[in-house]
């Protein structure tokens, strides 16, 4: 099946088009750059699509998130630290970001007549990012076929949208990933912070998956710290 692959540059991302390019036909990459300050993570983007033997495209949709302010990631709101929960995360939702990148995605898709698209929407962002979540995939999807009926039919492949940032890496790793080449900070530094929220989400998938962790991080030992508080507060 002709499948192209939204990439961010991430794990995830990464990770999906190693499988996608493993048991599909892999046609592309196409990546976003919506102003976010972790603009660093399409040159791993970029990467991965060498690695793979694919075009790679980076869409300027940056007018447009000028536009989605109020996020830590588009403007000059402090990222918060610590473990991903609601209420410090919230902060990082860029709003309808996903719907966006999906919708120019599918166009793409039409346009070279491939069959599907493919997010790595995941579990674990279900509480803090609504167009993450299985309702959202199955909606979207819904609509993509109204808006393309009788033009083409594509598919919405959201492999890990019921699977854990663990599983994920377990998944990379028996794919050959190199994780060392992916890209998850938020602060978009010199390396991973060790201290923002992907970073510690980063650091404690890899952790619960038995995989070890290549990534140099400037704190990394802050995860540990910041998944006990976490855990206490979901026991109180």
């Amino acid at each position: 099946m002709k499948t192209l692959v939204i990439c961010s540059g991430g794990l995830d991302s990464v990770t999906l088009a190693h499988e996608v390019a493993a048991e599909r036909t892999l046609t592309r990459l196409v990546s976003f750059d919506y102003g976010q300050r972790h603009k660093k993570e399409l040159d791993s983007a970029r990467a991965c699509a060498d690695r793979l033997g694919v075009p790679h495209d980076i869409i300027d949709i940056s007018a447009v998130g000028r536009l989605l302010t109020r996020s830590a990631l588009t403007s000059s709101e402090l990222v918060p630290e610590g473990h991903y929960t609601e209420d410090t995360m919230r902060i990082t939702v860029v709003p309808n970001r996903n719907a966006i990148m999906l919708a120019i995605a599918f166009g793409i898709a039409a346009a070279e007549q491939a069959e599907a698209v493919a997010a790595a929407v995941h579990g674990g962002d279900h509480f803090i990012y609504p167009d993450c979540r299985p309702g959202f995939v199955e909606a979207f999807e819904t609509m993509q076929r109204r808006a393309l009926e009788g033009l083409a039919n594509i598919a919405l492949y959201t492999p890990f949208v019921r699977q854990s940032k663990a599983d994920i890496v377990r998944e990379g790793a028996r794919r050959g990933v190199p994780f060392a080449e992916t890209w998850s900070c938020y602060q978009g530094g010199e390396r991973h912070c060790g201290r923002c929220g992907t970073c510690v989400e980063r650091r404690e998938a890899f952790h619960l998956s038995g995989v070890e962790d290549p990534t140099p991080y400037e704190d990394p030992d802050f995860w540990i710290e910041a998944c006990r508080k976490y855990q206490e507060k979901q026991s109180s």
